[in-house]
């Protein structure tokens, strides 16, 4: 995947503006369990999963919560820690062998100083809060399941059920009985 087809996938950029984009981000291949924010860490960077897959979560108590699920195609960081600059309440590790590219919060600020386009980002950066508050409060666990199956169908391929129901924040017994009936 070129750096131009990551681009398209936000919208239209110019010439001019892949070779910035090509110039100030960098590719990264990630080894499974590595970290690329630990918390506590300030998120000072976006990162395009290439390939692999990641999870972002919390420790509580003993147990990982999971916050997202990462997949090739999709862009992620930890939206609260870097538009406020803040330390991070979460982690993001490789759940696979993974490749990402990486975009630091500074080249970005560069990119948007040098052509407007690159404000077509507000997209990724505003789409955490609308998961969040979707699967929050609307949703029954069936609806949750069916949602997700919509939208990001690859999913439930690629990572296990005990951690697609922590990120739909159900039971495993729960998510296993909807996935019976759906």
């Amino acid at each position: 995947m070129t750096n131009e087809d990551i681009l398209n996938g936000i919208g239209k950029f110019s010439e001019l503006d892949c070779e910035l984009f090509e110039k100030y981000s960098t590719r990264q291949k990630l080894n499974k369990d590595e970290f690329i924010l630990k918390q506590g860490e300030i998120c000072n960077s976006l990162h395009f999963v290439i390939e692999g897959s990641f999870i972002q979560y919390q420790i509580k108590d003993v147990d990982e919560k999971i916050i997202d699920l990462h997949m090739s195609n999709e862009w992620m960081f930890n939206q609260d820690s870097l538009t406020e600059q803040i330390p991070s309440k979460t982690n993001i590790r490789a759940y696979s062998n993974s490749e990402i590219l990486t975009l630091s919060l500074n080249g970005f600020h560069f990119l948007c100083s040098k052509s407007q386009t690159f404000l077509q980002f507000a997209k990724i950066l505003n789409q955490d809060k609308h998961r969040t508050s979707l699967f929050d409060s609307s949703l029954n666990p069936l609806e949750k399941y069916e949602f997700i199956n919509k939208i990001r169908p690859k999913l439930t391929n690629t990572f296990p059920l005990k951690l697609i129901a922590s990120y739909l924040k159900l039971a495993p017994e729960t998510l296993s009985r909807v996935r019976a009936t759906s």
